[in-house]
């Protein structure tokens, strides 16, 4: 089995195996590297979910389509 890398938000360090609390801990990745990126890549999907929330239109009546009145 190959190693598994995590991101510890807690401490900002890069663990070889998760060794701390799963809640502390973004991963698995694949190498070091990518596990120290961690954050930025958070940041960019949580951006990029926003933008795509931001655009679409969302019916503030629940899914009911209210019929038009005259």
């Amino acid at each position: 089995m190959s190693t598994e890398y995590w991101f510890n938000v807690r401490t900002g360090q890069v663990e070889e195996g998760a060794q701390s609390s799963w809640s502390q801990l973004l991963g698995p990745y694949p190498t070091r590297e990518a596990a120290s990126e961690a954050l930025k890549r958070v940041k960019e999907n949580n951006e990029a979910w926003e933008d795509e929330d931001s655009s679409e239109h969302w019916d503030d009546d629940g899914g009911h389509a209210r019929k038009p009145t005259r």
